[in-house]
């Protein structure tokens, strides 16, 4: 059984300074609340994030999840049907020791977690669905290419690659009203605007969004055959590339 959900109030005190965001152990223990109130529709990406992996998982194959944070992702995959071995990537010691102490007592399928930063490079082999959800976003603007590429090269043919993105339109007015209706979202989930606003702040120069059509000319330069979005609110999306 999990343990309860921790609530985020990481940004409720307005007087103290504001740093940048961090993976942290503060952050890892009300990781899950935060997801649940600051992703539109997160439970439904998640769905299809395992029903597209199930289509695209092949046995004898890697199942690898690019910013695993606490597992979540790997263990509704543990239902695949196919042969497949999990790797969860994350650059934060905090997020990897708790997905470890989820995943030992509950995954049916091997697994392997491995603490590494995207923005040092990435080498992969033998992957069939590489999974980013909300990393690439963190991946400093410099290494976003190189990265995609790396992801690439490590896909078997006919693999996928499913990226989870904040994303930003080039209409500015679209680009606002998107950006206030998503504040609108955070509000209504116990969000304040004093801590909506000090969050905004921390993550400035720590997220950094391209636009939707961005990432999509990034995934075909990398030399993905195809893209398609299949999921889209607001300044959020999921897209599918194919190798």
């Amino acid at each position: 059984m999990d343990p309860p959900m921790v609530k985020d109030k990481l940004y409720d005190n307005d007087t103290a300074p504001i740093a940048d965001f961090r993976f942290d152990e503060n952050t890892a223990a009300v990781f899950d609340d935060m997801l649940e109130r600051s992703v539109p529709f997160y439970a439904e990406m998640q769905r299809q994030i395992a029903e597209l992996a199930a289509d695209f998982a092949t046995d004898g194959s890697l199942i690898v999840d690019l910013g695993c944070s606490l597992g979540k992702t790997i263990q509704r995959l543990d239902s695949l049907a196919q042969d497949v071995r999990f790797v969860g990537i994350d650059a934060s010691d905090a997020m990897l020791a708790r997905a470890d102490a989820a995943l030992a007592s509950s995954m049916r399928h091997p697994y392997e977690l491995r603490r590494a930063d995207l923005n040092d490079g990435l080498r992969l082999d033998n992957a069939s669905v590489v999974i980013m959800s909300l990393t690439l976003q963190f991946v400093r603007p410099l290494y976003r290419q190189r990265v995609l590429a790396e992801i690439y090269a490590g896909l078997n043919p006919d693999g996928c690659l499913l990226l989870i993105e904040k994303v930003g339109v080039e209409e500015s007015l679209l680009n606002r009203l998107y950006i206030d209706h998503y504040y609108d979202f955070k509000r209504r989930n116990g969000y304040s605007r004093t801590e909506i606003a000090r969050k905004r702040e921390a993550l400035e120069n720590v997220l950094i969004p391209y636009r939707l059509t961005e990432n999509e000319e990034m995934l075909r330069n990398a030399g993905f055959r195809a893209v398609d979005a299949f999921f889209k609110w607001y300044n959020f999306a999921g897209l599918i590339a194919l190798k």
